[in-house]
């Protein structure tokens, strides 16, 4: 019979489990940076406008556009009539009305001042359409 004074108290078992808690906020602070420096790193973009691959066929839901031409003169179309700034800005209003969703497509000459696109722009946007899209020619096949 013993009455437990001559056995060896068990101590503590070493910790066999990782603490995961550092490493979630150090992982948390790093996405923090990331998040905060990532549109410092792509604040510039070279675009080439004029020469784009273009697709085929026509996404469904964009079934409803005007289309806008600028030619090298600095001349704007609709529909190819070439049209005053008045008359642009009264279809341009009327196409909003029929649908806001109504996509501007515009077709630029690349001798056009990007000035005057950014002035269609602005009147497009005026008149209620937001939807704007920039209508790229295919760059020439190889071989030709």
């Amino acid at each position: 019979m013993s009455f437990g004074g001559l056995e060896k108290p068990v101590g503590h078992q070493p910790m066999s489990e990782i603490n995961v808690t550092p490493l979630v906020d150090v992982m948390l602070v790093l996405l923090v940076i990331f998040i905060i420096a990532a549109p410092l790193m792509a604040g510039r973009l070279a675009l080439d406008l004029p020469r784009a691959e273009v697709p085929g066929v026509v996404p469904a839901g964009h079934e409803d556009f005007v289309a806008v031409e600028v030619d090298a003169r600095g001349q704007v179309h609709w529909d190819g009539q070439p049209v005053n700034q008045e008359a642009l800005r009264t279809r341009l209003q009327e196409a909003a009305r029929r649908n806001p969703a109504t996509e501007l497509q515009l077709r630029a000459d690349t001798s056009v001042p990007y000035g005057q696109v950014v002035q269609l722009i602005g009147l497009a946007q005026s008149a209620g359409l937001s939807r704007i899209g920039f209508v790229a020619e295919a760059p020439p096949a190889p071989g030709r």
